[in-house]
Formats: structure tokens, sequence, C-alpha cells
């Protein structure tokens, strides 16, 4: 059982901003693999499906915490517990502002860089050993504030290339569960 975990703000006035990146990319995956959301006791909207065939199909959840950024971590602790999911097969996709647009790594582990998604995940498991997909959104222009940046939707030239980002991004995902992290670094780390 894999949980893969979309970071972001809820509600309508955040769903296309950078913050938001990693709840575009679950999306993605629940379309691709035809699943439907459905709303969870965790305070969490899930939508399930299998990866792979036959016997050795994997079984995945992706989710989308109901609450603030900075308050996902109990939502999705509550999920992971829910559903039995080891920390190991735990994938958290985040925005990330030290790599380049549209540039994607994974990682296991790791301090949690300012992130405040990040940091309440780590708080409520005790730990940080899970699975990362980094979904660059560059750093802001100018001397304009972090936080601010990552509030605000995608530039026109961004959006020109981000459906192709997030279909990367669903792709890194699949790669991570059947594939391992090592294949998955060496193919999406650009």
């Amino acid at each position: 059982m894999w949980l893969v975990v979309g970071l972001g703000n809820p509600g309508p006035e955040y769903e296309a901003t950078r913050h938001n990146i990693g709840q575009l990319v679950v999306d993605q995956l629940a379309k691709s693999n035809s699943a439907k959301w459905s709303s969870h006791k965790s305070r969490c909207d899930i939508a399930e499906f299998k990866l792979g065939v036959g016997i050795d199909a994997a079984s995945v959840i992706v989710a989308k915490s109901k609450s603030y950024m900075n308050e996902s971590g109990g939502p999705v602790k509550a999920l992971a517990n829910f559903y039995k999911v080891e920390l190991a097969n735990i994938i958290i996709l985040h925005d990330e502002l030290d790599i380049p647009f549209a540039a994607i790594r994974s990682k296991i582990a790791g301090g949690d860089n300012g992130h405040n998604g990040l940091k309440s995940l780590t708080s409520s498991f005790g730990s940080a050993d899970y699975l990362r997909v980094r979904l660059g959104i560059g750093r802001p222009p100018g001397q304009q504030d972090p936080g601010d940046f990552v509030l605000k939707q995608f530039a026109s030239a961004e959006k020109k290339e981000l459906l192709d980002f997030i279909l990367r991004g669903a792709d890194c995902v699949e790669s991570l569960i059947t594939q391992g992290l090592e294949r998955t670094q060496s193919a999406f780390n650009s």
C-alpha cells in the first residue's frame, strides 16, 4: 500500500497557486488512473487505484489534506494510520523554491528547508524518513517575499509548460512506486 500526498492549501483561491503544485499532480494521478475523489474522516480527500497488473499491482491512495499547509501533518498521519501505511511507503509532493521552475527531484528524508508543510509532517510523524517529490517553482523575482510568491498563480510563460510539468510529476510518482528511488532519481532528477 502506498500513500501519495499532494501538499497545498484548501479552497478555490489557492487551487492554481505555486504552493499547490503537489495537489495539481495528485489530481492528475487520480485522473490518469480513473480514480474518483471522496472525503475521508481523516480530513483528507482521497482517491484509490491500482498501479500495475495482476498480483504485483500496487495499491495506491492519493490524498489532499483539507487543512492548510502548515497543519497538514495531523490529517496525513491520521490517514496513514487508518490504512496502516509504513513511513517508507509515503510519498509527499511539494513545491520547492530552491530548484528551477519545472525541475523535479526525488529523495528520501532530509530537512524541511523552511517549508511549513514538511515541518508539520515531520513533527506529526516524529520522523522525516518519507519519500519526497520536490516540484521546482523557482525563486521569486527581485525582492518579492517568498511567502507571497508561493501563493500567487503561475506566470503566463510558466502556464505554457505547466501541464507537461504536472504530467512529469505524475510519471515520477509512478516510477517511485514501480521502479524505486534510485532508478527514479536517474530518470527524473534533472
